[in-house]
């Protein structure tokens, strides 16, 4: 057989269809060895092709394929590869899947473990009982057969990429796992605490539900659920006469479900074991952790419990160990204020902090802002509550107050460490600051937080701590004020005719604006209308002239007069410019940006 044969050779239709009697439909790449479909239609010169199957000559004993080679020495991509394949089998091929349409009856039948192990996803049926399968390896027959088993019908193959087809797998096992409506509804009114066992869940999706306590699977599906929907906490509310559960997604609260109040022991009692808490102790609040695979993804839970009126009220806190950090020019910077930023973050001395309320973000600008400026002739260390991402090449402490590492005293010791950068997680209290600022005036880059409403606000919370107005002056070189605001859905945008009083909430001029965008709602963003988020900002330079107003020690309202002056926006008319965009709406920027619009209202 030709070198090529380990996927040159076009199988017999029964192996690829899996159904008797189909003749092959001829057409001008069928049966053509795929190194020439490969040439005629993609960017392969015959030159690589035969150095590709050079080497697959002499790796013989290997059996690698032709793909694998292309792919490897990254003349082709695998889309590239399935293709030409497709082309050459006669087959489909996909490069989006939609895994809301998959019928459930499919789902329980293929194993989830199976259809990621094979990576092959069933679709849906034909109107003559044929199951139609995405697949990224066409020519895997042992587990093709496995499947036609499995399902005991024929196949026909479609082929996709292989990180499309693991994606679909886990929405789609996600979506027939993964609802707590059902999991409430399965309920037993004889389940007690006894039932519930503690178990480690390799992946939650993998559970089977037959071997799980009725509570047991209501809290998996909670938390695939929340992964589900992009949610980043999770909500477990005890009141006099019910329970309910909510999930904070793109930073708004939407309840879920209302489990039956007779349950809530036991469902209480389900997460502190698994966080490790102690379940006899509800009188104190406690704080532990769960590690979890859910859909492929590592994910951290922070739980936090607290003692209320009417029984423990449990807020769990999800981290994906599995996302990718944004980098700075992907966060919602405008063009002025990214140049700005970039630059200050190469300062080789100084204080930059990042201003705003618990979950704006800040973390996340801070870590952009390092991963920008983070190189092997830079020694970077941070100290945090907790460390939400790890960061390569970077030395990253995290607080443990039982043992007495604080911020301040982990900030004292990295003096010792030769630092060029430094990152406190947020400074609380004076002894952090005075060491913060004392770093910055002996050649470090610091970069922190502060809890306060905008740019100018933070100068005077240093002040307030007990920080010397002259110290602040002369080691302050930046401040970032931030606020998230929810993204408008990419699937449904609509234009609509906005309202003078949305306009003016927002600083906007009704006879200027006449158009603006919106989400109509869909599948896509649970009907909300809007799917992500993104950053509004207010960028504060530390010039002379701000200067010599830090040490007279006026109020925020003259340094943001005097920052206006020279130039910066604000976070409600960077918000505006956003509207105007079609990024985000007038009711999100008039939600996060309250304050400025009450005063704008009252002013004006």
């Amino acid at each position: 057989m030709s070198d090529q044969n380990l996927d040159n050779t076009l199988r017999p239709p029964s192996l690829l269809s899996f159904r008797s009697g189909r003749p092959p439909a001829r057409k001008p790449h069928v049966g053509m060895p795929l190194g020439e479909i490969c040439v005629e239609l993609h960017a392969l010169t015959t030159a690589q092709l035969g150095e590709a199957l050079d080497a697959q000559s002499q790796e013989k004993g290997r059996g690698r394929r032709l793909g694998e080679i292309l792919i490897e020495k990254k003349w082709l991509g695998e889309a590239e590869i399935l293709s030409a394949l497709a082309l050459q089998l006669d087959l489909p091929f996909l490069l989006e899947l939609n895994p809301e349409t998959v019928p459930d009856d499919l789902l329980r039948a293929v194993p989830i473990g199976f259809a990621r192990q094979q990576t092959l996803l069933p679709l849906g049926r034909g109107d003559d009982g044929v199951v139609i399968v995405a697949t990224a390896d066409p020519l895997d027959t042992p587990a093709l057969d496995e499947l036609r088993l499995l399902l005991k019908a024929e196949l026909e193959l479609a082929i996709t990429p292989k990180q499309v087809v693991v994606a679909a797998i886990n929405n789609a096992y996600d979506r027939v796992r993964g609802q707590a409506d059902a999991a409430v509804a399965e309920l037993d009114e004889g389940a007690t605490a006894s039932e519930i066992a503690e178990q480690e869940v390799p992946d939650l999706l993998d559970a089977a539900d037959d071997d799980e306590a009725p509570i047991i699977r209501l809290v998996n599906s909670l938390f695939s659920q929340a992964v589900k929907e992009r949610s980043s906490d999770i909500h477990i509310e005890p009141f006099e006469t019910s329970m309910l559960v909510r999930f904070r997604v793109d930073g708004v609260l939407k309840e879920i479900v209302k489990p039956p109040k007779r349950f809530q022991n036991t469902i209480l009692s389900r997460v502190k074991i698994m966080a490790g808490l102690n379940i006899a102790e509800k009188r104190l609040p406690q704080d532990g952790r769960i590690r979890l695979k859910i859909a492929g993804k590592d994910i951290d839970v922070r739980v936090s419990s607290v003692p209320t009126t009417y029984g423990e009220r449990i807020v769990m806190r999800l981290l994906d160990r599995s996302s990718v950090l944004r980098d700075l020019d992907t966060i919602g910077f405008s063009p002025r204020n990214y140049a700005v930023i970039s630059q200050l973050i190469t300062k080789s001395h100084g204080i930059i902090l990042v201003s705003g309320p618990t979950g704006s973000g800040k973390t996340s600008t801070l870590y952009g802002c390092l991963s920008k400026i983070n190189s092997p002739d830079l020694n970077i260390l941070t100290i945090e509550d907790p460390v939400e991402y790890q960061l390569k090449g970077i030395g990253q402490v995290q607080v443990n107050a039982k043992i007495g590492l604080t911020f301040a005293g982990g900030l004292r010791s990295f003096l010792r460490q030769d630092p060029d950068v430094i990152m406190v997680g947020e400074i609380r209290d004076k002894e952090t600051a005075e060491i913060a600022v004392q770093a910055s005036l002996t050649g470090h880059l610091v970069l922190s937080t502060v809890h306060t409403n905008d740019a100018p606000g933070a100068v005077t919370r240093l002040v307030d701590m007990g920080v010397e107005p002259f110290l602040v002056a002369s080691s302050l070189i930046g401040v970032l004020a931030q606020r998230l605001v929810r993204t408008i859905c990419p699937k449904c945008p609509e234009d609509y005719v906005p309202t003078v009083e949305e306009l003016r909430g927002i600083g906007l001029d009704a006879g200027k604006v006449k158009v603006l965008k919106r989400g109509r709602g869909c599948l896509h963003c649970q009907q909300s209308g809007y799917r992500g988020r993104t950053g509004i900002y207010e960028l504060m330079l530390i010039d002379d002239e701000v200067r010599k107003l830090i040490l007279m020690n006026v109020d925020s309202g003259t340094l943001k007069a005097k920052a206006r002056e020279k130039g910066m926006i604000t976070l409600l008319e960077d918000g505006a410019e956003k509207v105007l965009a079609g990024i985000t709406t007038c009711e999100e920027i008039s939600r996060v940006t309250q304050e400025d619009s009450m005063s704008l209202e009252a002013f004006g």
